[in-house]
C-alpha cells in the first residue's frame, strides 16, 4: 500500500465532486481525500498498485491541475 500526495486547483466540494466519481471506482484506489484548507489543495491518495502519474491523469482529465508532491 502507498500513500501519494498531490497539489492540486481543486478549490471547492464542486470541484471534489466532479472528480469523486473517477476516484471512487478506480480498483486499486482504496481511500482518497482533499485538504480544502492547505495552501496547496492536497490530494492523498492511499492505493494498490497503481503509478502516480495514473492518478494526475485521472485529475487532469476532469478539467484540474494535479502534480505529485516529493
Amino acid at each position: 500500500m502507498e500513500i501519494f500526495v498531490f497539489k492540486t486547483n481543486l478549490a471547492n466540494t464542486r470541484h471534489i465532486n466532479k472528480v469523486k466519481p473517477a476516484l471512487n471506482k478506480h480498483p486499486f484506489i482504496k481511500d482518497w481525500n482533499v485538504d480544502l484548507q492547505d495552501c496547496d489543495k492536497v490530494l492523498r491518495v492511499v492505493s494498490d498498485n497503481i503509478p502516480s502519474k495514473e492518478i494526475e491523469q485521472i485529475i487532469v482529465n476532469s478539467g484540474y491541475d494535479c502534480v505529485e508532491l516529493k
